[in-house]
């Protein structure tokens, strides 16, 4: 045993050594504190610095949980503006002792309720028109508007900013008046608080209640019976009207009064509620799964802004949530499908039904008006938010889509089980005393530079051709066929394509039985991940396994006459250009250019003989695998997923010997 003494130092020692431990872990967490905050806080600056285009406008994004949250602090009203706050549409930073706090609120309506609380209701706006917009004169004897507003659970900042920024921006000689409809809001600053509140406001503002919760059409159908304007405008309750946002809209509507007006878009940060200008050149349509999407504008559109870059053009789909239309042609076109729940699709609905039965969609360049945009929603959906949507969009597909409605149900299995359950035949009804165009109408006609399967094109798989498979014995004597036709070697590249994706359509059910039996497995292309703000899956092309039912969209690619090889989502595939340094590039996958110049590099041909994807324009170039592929069809076989990381394709020289450049066109059914 030590001594007492020795023992006692012994013990102060270990007491002082833990004390400069626990000193030294508060500095370092204190300063790891410091540089989070001075991190996140130059993060949302240069956020801020970027100018974005939203995602999605009208489509479910995820639904987030509120944890760790009071019922007091989620029914609290803490508005409270700070001078200088986000004015000019500016960036708000939250000083670091309050990025906690600030973390929690965000969970309630999932954007910075603290910035949104400290910027005045009425704050200043920058005007993004272009010279040409405010130079504009109108008709001052424009239609009066009723302003329908639906909001549910909506932060009192963000919904009063909305109502505020019509009153200050709006002539009230076109302001009817301003229905706000409570779609069954539970927090408490939106009962007596607000009816005591909308009743001081200088314009005519009617509160209306649902009473319970209905969802966004049964709400709006309730603004537009109570309303008494000539024309409905509908907002969301999280928007900023800009300066001289509201003429162009009704003076649109007074021209024709069957033309569906919505402005520019513009972009409210959820995370610094800076206020940002969107591009004008875009145009609202959707995808395969039928989730609106925004692209850019078709070219006869382009060429028309070339002439007045004031005129409104035209759109396939509009976003939905903002738009003015004459009140007498919304009831004689429809109105709305009142049977849709909750939320999601409703745009789809009517921008089918107004472009197919005589109406026009349009985008006003000279109206901007601000959108908060969420990465995830905060509001619940009674009953599920999978069936709910996809019972919309069953009224969607059902009523407007034809046969394309097969392409949507082959895809979508879990609305493919509810289809049968839900009654459309009031719906149905209508389109037929509309006398409606057909969905095939809308297509060719109202969004031509569409991606979607056609009876003109191939619809299916690529896949690298396995030469031990037994589907790849029955598929090139099957294709041989139409190369050993007397007509078939005489014919141009663009003559050969055409007869190609003919003969492979007429040989569609002998080619799916192919599919459908085969005895290895096979490596499919595959569209890439999305990456940009857009949702378009760009970047190299993938290849994957291919799956054993064939029902797989990431794998399903469209072969088309103008030779563009494309997928969902509008993207084709590209050759980039070989170069002394990189002589053997990865090909592809890039926005698809509708207007396709003779050397552009999305136009392919495939040589039926040889089996080759070649460049159109420069037939010494085709699309070869990465030798690594060699491993799956080989002897020692190894599964595709193991070496996904490996698989490219290239575009390198031609070599009819070469194996990794053989590839087989195998359609699917698609209606």
């Amino acid at each position: 045993m030590f001594p007492r003494r020795y023992r006692r130092k012994t013990f102060y020692l270990i007491l002082l050594l833990m004390s400069i431990f626990v000193l030294f872990f508060i500095i370092y967490s204190s300063r790891s504190l410091a540089y989070k905050i001075l991190e996140y806080n130059r993060s949302i600056r240069n956020k801020s610095k970027k100018s974005k285009i939203p995602q999605v406008v009208g489509h479910y994004v995820g639904q987030g949980k509120i944890s760790a949250v009071s019922d007091e602090v989620i029914n609290a009203n803490n508005y409270n503006p700070i001078p200088g706050w986000g004015e000019m549409g500016k960036p708000v930073v939250i000083p670091g002792k309050d990025l906690f706090k600030m973390q929690q609120l965000f969970q309630i309506n999932r954007f910075n309720l603290m910035a949104s609380d400290g910027i005045a209701l009425n704050r200043t706006l920058p005007d993004f028109r272009g010279v040409a917009c405010k130079e504009k004169k109108y008709d001052e004897n424009l239609p009066k508007a009723s302003i329908i507003i639906v909001f549910y659970n909506e932060a009192w900042s963000t919904l009063m900013r909305t109502v505020w920024s019509v009153i200050n921006r709006t002539p009230k000689r076109y302001l009817e008046e301003i229905l706000l409809i409570d779609d069954g809001s539970d927090r408490n600053y939106l009962k007596e608080e607000l009816d005591t509140y909308v009743a001081s406001l200088p314009a005519k503002v009617r509160l209306l209640r649902m009473g319970e919760r209905k969802g966004l059409v049964p709400a709006r159908l309730l603004g537009a019976q109570k309303s008494n304007g000539e024309v409905l405008l509908f907002l969301d309750a999280h928007c900023e009207c800009s300066e001289g946002w509201i003429e162009p809209l009704l003076s649109r509507v007074k021209e024709n009064r069957r033309k569906v007006v919505s402005p520019v878009i513009d972009i409210i940060s959820d995370d610094n509620f800076s206020y940002v200008k969107s591009a004008e050149f875009h145009w609202g349509a959707f995808n395969w799964q039928l989730h609106f999407r925004w692209y850019t504008i078709g070219d006869k559109e382009i060429e028309k802004r070339k002439l007045d870059h004031t005129v409104p053009f035209k759109t396939p789909v509009f976003a939905g949530g903002l738009f003015a239309i004459d009140r007498q042609y919304f009831y004689e076109i429809g109105s709305y499908d009142a049977e849709m729940s909750i939320w999601g699709g409703d745009n789809l609905e009517m921008s089918f039904r107004v472009w197919q039965c005589g109406g026009e969609l349009e985008i006003s360049p000279c109206s901007h008006v601000g959108h908060l945009f969420r990465k995830s929603s905060p509001y619940t959906f009674p009953g599920g938010v999978n069936d709910i949507l996809d019972r919309n969009l069953i009224r969607v597909a059902s009523v407007w889509m034809d046969e394309w409605a097969e392409f949507f149900y082959k895809f979508n299995k879990n609305a493919a089980k509810l289809r049968d359950d839900v009654d459309i035949d009031e719906r149905v009804t209508l389109r037929r005393e509309l006398r409606c165009h057909t969905f095939e109408w809308y297509l060719q006609n109202i969004w031509p530079e569409h991606f979607f399967p056609m009876r003109d094109r191939f619809f299916g798989r690529i896949q690298v051709a396995d030469r031990k498979s037994s589907q790849f014995a029955k598929y090139q004597h099957l294709i041989l066929k139409l190369a050993n036709k007397m007509y078939y070697s005489s014919m141009s590249s663009q003559g050969k394509t055409d007869s190609f994706i003919s003969y492979l359509n007429k040989n569609q059910p002998e080619l799916t039985e192919i599919l459908e039996h085969g005895d290895r497995p096979a490596l499919c292309f595959q569209k890439p991940k999305a990456r940009n703000e857009l949702k378009q899956p760009l970047g190299e092309l993938m290849l994957g396994k291919c799956s054993v039912a064939h029902d797989k969209l990431p794998e399903m690619f469209i072969f088309t006459p103008q030779s563009q090889i494309l997928t969902d989502e509008g993207i084709c595939l590209e050759a980039p250009l070989p170069t002394k340094d990189l002589p053997d590039p990865k090909a592809r996958m890039t926005p698809c250019i509708t207007k396709i110049p003779e050397n552009n590099r999305q136009k392919w041909f495939y040589n039926i003989e040889t089996l080759q994807i070649r460049h159109f324009t420069n037939d010494n170039y085709c699309l070869e695998v990465s030798s690594e592929a060699q491993q799956i069809f080989g002897h020692n076989y190894v599964e595709p997923d193991d070496i996904a990381d490996q698989l490219y394709v290239y575009l390198r020289t031609c070599d009819t010997t070469n194996a990794l450049q053989k590839f087989v066109f195998l359609p699917v059914p698609w209606m």
